[in-house]
């Protein structure tokens, strides 16, 4: 959208009922998939902070409740359909403690994630986030300096997670298992909850 479509959207009262029914109506019916749209288009459309922030919360804990029911019954998140946008909502729940140098709850957050998704390439990249997490780099000077922006993912459900880095994710990975065996044994206790 160029600025005028945008500023088109932002005055069109017809689209901001529109939208404000949808965010109620989503919310309302634990709708993840509607909750995320309609986020994405206030977000885009910088409307009102306070809905935005209520609607966000109601997207985590609908993602956590979830998640607690699919983990439960002994199943793992797939990045698929509804499970994609709980693993979306996990992720950005933790990018968002880390941005607030929260370094441990990012790390538990991501540590969760690595354990209860069926997916080994964001497995890989969540074991360098512990690894990062655990030496406590601040989110902006990583970001800067490790992740590799030239190399997106052409799979469109990586779209929403760090997966690319400057450096070999396996050789990381290997070079530091020690410190990692010893964050996954001092995070499995938040497996057994």
């Amino acid at each position: 959208m160029d600025k005028k479509e945008l500023n088109e959207a932002r005055t069109n009262p017809e689209f901001l009922d529109y939208l404000e029914d949808t965010r109620i109506k989503s919310m309302a019916e634990k709708n993840i998939s509607a909750m995320y749209e309609t986020l994405d288009s206030m977000l885009v459309l910088d409307l009102d902070e306070d809905k935005i922030n209520k609607l966000y919360e109601e997207i985590l804990k609908t993602s956590f409740e979830n998640v607690e029911t699919i983990v439960n019954g002994n199943k793992k998140l797939t990045l698929e359909g509804d499970d994609l946008l709980y693993v979306r909502a996990f992720y950005e729940h933790a990018i968002e403690k880390w941005s607030y140098d929260n370094f441990d709850g990012a790390k538990e957050l991501v540590f969760v994630l690595a354990n209860i998704i069926e997916d080994t390439i964001l497995e890989e990249a969540l074991n360098v986030l512990i690894i990062v997490l655990s030496q406590k780099k601040e989110l902006d000077a990583f970001y800067d300096a490790q992740v590799d922006f030239e190399n997106e993912s052409e799979e469109e459900k990586y779209g929403y997670f760090i997966i690319n880095f400057n450096f070999d994710k396996k050789l990381y990975i290997n070079e530091h298992s020690e410190l990692l065996a010893k964050e996954y044994a001092n995070l499995k206790h938040l497996l057994d909850s």
